[in-house]
């Protein structure tokens, strides 16, 4: 398929030895921007870290088109809020693919850098301390960072968790402009209302595919029934564990993306 941006191939992925997603099959076209969602643990994260090569797969693979980079924005929790680094050199951190660690950043760099601040709305925060900003002030300068990057796939993990309203307006918007450069953007998300409001596809996880396609179909009330019960199966203190192999993932994925969910310790 010449327009796959990525393509995922009975992709499992875990820690140890403890799969976290199991047996994802599908493709993501360029120029796409899809949702994914499902309860706390139900392998968003997980996934995002096997895309980026930060985990490796437990089986099968997950392979990107040619040369694209990607761009990855962890959750806001796994970053080192106490590091004296100022607002400045947290953006400028993107621009180390280019330049490599012991590059000298040049006055065009400084250009990207100030319109990548300007364009999140943090003009004049460049020498503000990292640990001097709020949640939602952290989260633009973050995003600042990833437009510097310039990258053709973008992934955001959770960029919404505990920012004010007005700040996830304007990274909305900013997503929605990467998307209108035919970027292909993944983002991991909780609210639902918001990924009908503003995501076009949507893939449904509860440590494997339960659906994906469009996001009105992904989001049927009997495919978040599914996830829910899916999930309840992996708990350790669950009253039933599903047993019978449930039908075919809806959406892009193919045939092979079932399987019978199992407790680990």
């Amino acid at each position: 398929m010449t327009d796959a941006c990525l393509t995922f191939r009975d992709l499992t992925l875990g820690y140890g030895s403890h799969p976290a997603v199991h047996h994802l099959n599908g493709v993501v076209k360029k120029g796409s921007l899809t949702a994914i969602v499902g309860a706390n643990g139900s392998g968003k994260s997980t996934l995002m870290k096997g895309v980026v090569g930060v985990l490796k797969p437990m089986a099968g693979a997950a392979t990107k088109a040619g040369d694209a980079q990607i761009a990855y924005l962890p959750q806001q929790s796994e970053l080192d809020r106490t590091f004296p680094a100022r607002v400045v050199d947290l953006v400028s951190l993107g621009l180390w693919p280019k330049r490599g660690l012991l590059g000298r950043f040049t006055p065009q760099d400084r250009g990207v850098v100030s319109r990548a601040l300007a364009a999140v709305g943090l003009e004049g925060f460049d020498k503000r301390g990292i640990d001097t900003l709020s949640g939602g002030q952290l989260q633009r300068a973050l995003f600042a960072r990833v437009l510097v990057q310039d990258a053709e796939i973008i992934l955001l993990d959770e960029p919404f968790n505990a920012i004010d309203a007005k700040t996830v307006i304007d990274l909305v918007a900013l997503i929605k402009r990467w998307h209108g450069e035919s970027r292909t953007v993944m983002v991991a998300v909780h609210d639902l209302d918001l990924v009908r409001a503003h995501f076009p596809e949507t893939l449904l996880l509860a440590r494997r595919p339960v659906s994906w396609g469009p996001t009105a179909e992904t989001l049927k009330p009997e495919n978040l029934l599914k996830a829910r019960r899916f999930e309840e199966a992996w708990l350790d203190d669950a009253p039933w564990c599903e047993t019978d192999e449930i039908g075919h993932v809806h959406g892009h994925a193919s045939d092979h993306a079932h399987d019978h969910p199992s407790r680990v310790a």
